[in-house]
């Protein structure tokens, strides 16, 4: 029987391009979504995937609507940590709350997702927790504090969790984009995107197809033998 996916933020962006090259490769996938219905019911007409609305940074709705997902769709065997937001602000101008928002949604929730089916991964001895971080995790970024903080902090996660369960067939492993052509990034006045792709040395954005084929790789039986580690897809921008 085919492997059973969820993909968090699944709905919009690099959430859609994992969720649907998922769905091409076989796996059966479910689509996570925060709050915008129009969207998402958009997304599962076109695709044909499932969606399921709940807040990723609060553990018990995370609970009940993984639940939900594996009476519906099946046991849990790949998590795909997409879903994050973003407030940006120099730090010594950041709000508490602007710090914490980012912190619950972006780090926390690969606690409240994980936690959650760990054990029944542990069980079929099988289990692909992936985790989108960011560049800015990486090497920091000016008015992200926050943001790049709870991106590194994806990191250190995911290798502590992949030693802990290298032994139960279990991988998990972090995919760490550059600037990706979203609507997101699209949005970002013309010059200063201009200024953007002028330091990335293959002289482009990145395209959310190319993110989501490492994921897709990622979950696959073929990448059994990587855990710990980070893909840095980010077109030389930053080197680690």
């Amino acid at each position: 029987m085919s492997k059973v996916a969820i993909v968090t933020g699944g709905t919009r962006g690099i959430g859609q391009a994992i969720s649907v090259e998922l769905k091409h490769h076989g796996f059966r996938v479910a689509a996570n979504y925060a709050g915008n219905d129009e969207a998402a019911q958009k997304f599962n007409a076109e695709f044909g995937i499932p969606v399921f609305k709940w807040d990723v940074g609060d553990y018990d709705a995370c609970v009940a609507g993984l639940a939900e997902v594996e009476k519906e769709v099946g046991p849990i065997d790949i998590i795909v940590n997409n879903a994050g937001i973003t407030r940006d602000a120099m730090l010594h101008r950041m709000t508490p709350q602007q710090w914490r928002e980012v912190m619950r949604v972006d780090l926390d929730s690969l606690f409240n997702m994980v936690h959650p089916v760990i054990n029944g991964m542990r069980e079929r001895n099988f289990g692909r927790i992936i985790s989108i971080s960011s560049i800015n995790g990486q090497k920091g970024q000016m008015g992200q504090t926050n943001y790049s903080a709870a991106k590194a902090g994806m990191i250190g996660f995911t290798k502590a969790l992949a030693l802990e369960n290298a032994k139960k067939g279990i991988t998990a492993n972090v995919v760490a984009p550059g600037y990706i052509d979203t609507e997101m990034v699209q949005a970002v006045p013309g010059n200063v995107l201009d200024s953007i792709i002028a330091q990335i040395p293959v002289g482009r954005l990145g395209k959310a197809q190319e993110i989501a084929k490492c994921v897709s790789f990622l979950a696959s039986r073929d990448a059994g033998f990587i855990t710990g580690s980070t893909i840095t897809a980010n077109g030389g921008q930053y080197i680690a």
